[in-house]
């Protein structure tokens, strides 16, 4: 299994438009600091076989361009990309389906929730039809195995063009996290706890393992269950602790309150990320996380506990 981290920030990115908190106004200043939208493509198989992209933000275009991997070729037309899985309806998770409109297709894999939401308030599949065709999967807790089908020509994560493909595709699986629907989405439905789910990455012919969990709400004991026995778990670090939302002046709620567990804390994921046997990176900063800063304090603190910050275009092979 290989994952490819295409961004690491939450909605707004880092620097955020219209902010010039500590934050953003480093990422201006330092360009290496800039963070694009939380997204993970993940190869479903060996050398040769396609990517599945898991969430689709507003920067899906460029990430796509930034990786050698995920280039088109050597058709004019063909591409390592076979689909979007999503784990939840946010607006930085799914604009940039709408960017992937030039694909001959697209299989788009998501909870009910979700998908109809996309459909019916988003008009997404209204949007995008006189210009490609979407197939939606529907995303569950049981395990569903992705294509490991190789397209000619797909490239290696240094570029190398190779045609091969070896056996193994990569199983998915929802995992519950939170009923926290989006904005556009209110309504008086009622809840619905697979809004927001966890992604479980399983490939059967390595008994390699990954979770992708860049919102959380709860710590359910589904979640826990299945980080226990995951080689690298990649979680949610939209805020250092629970006051910072209010501290920083973005928000009257905490953490907590708008649907993101804290690092920090009594109660931050910290604490239970501490205990587990496989990788844990963080992922999803908000731009007035502390954690944008290399020079913050805080990375001290994560290493001592055997923690890290998901960089960049870093690549994970398991």
């Amino acid at each position: 299994m290989l994952l490819q981290v295409l961004g690491t920030a939450a909605g707004g990115g880092v620097p955020q438009w219209n902010c010039a908190c500590p934050g953003c106004a480093g990422a201006r200043a330092h360009p290496g600091r800039r963070r694009r939208h939380a997204s993970l493509a993940v190869r479903s198989g060996g050398p040769g076989s396609r990517w599945h992209i898991i969430n689709a933000g507003p920067d899906i275009a460029d990430q796509i361009e930034s990786v050698p991997a995920l280039l088109p070729g050597p058709g004019s037309r063909e591409t390592p990309v076979a689909g979007v899985i999503l784990t939840d309806a946010e607006l930085d998770h799914t604009l940039g389906i709408a960017r992937l409109r030039e694909a001959d297709g697209l299989v788009v894999r998501a909870t009910v929730p979700v998908r109809d939401a996309l459909l019916d308030r988003l008009r997404l599949g209204d949007v995008l039809s006189p210009y490609t065709a979407i197939e939606w999967r529907e995303l569950s807790e049981k395990p569903e195995a992705l294509s490991a089908a190789a397209a000619m020509g797909c490239r290696e994560p240094d570029g190398r063009l190779n045609a091969l493909s070896t056996p193994g595709p990569i199983e998915v699986s929802a995992i519950p996290v939170s009923a926290k629907r989006p904005r556009y989405a209110a309504g008086p439905e009622p809840d619905d706890p697979t809004w927001s789910v966890a992604l479980r990455l399983y490939e059967p012919a390595t008994g390699a393992t990954a979770v992708y969990a860049p919102a959380i709400a709860t710590w359910s004991d589904a979640l826990d269950e299945a980080v226990r026995s995951a080689d690298v778990v990649i979680v949610d670090g939209t805020f250092w602790d629970d006051d910072e939302p209010v501290r920083s002046g973005i928000s009257t709620r905490t953490a907590t309150a708008t649907g993101h567990l804290p690092i920090a804390g009594q109660h931050g994921t910290s604490r239970r990320l501490t205990a587990l046997p496989g990788r844990c990176l963080y992922t999803h900063l908000n731009n007035t996380n502390p954690l944008n800063d290399p020079a913050a304090a805080q990375h001290a603190r994560l290493a001592e506990r055997g923690l890290e910050v998901a960089a960049e275009r870093m690549v994970i092979e398991l």
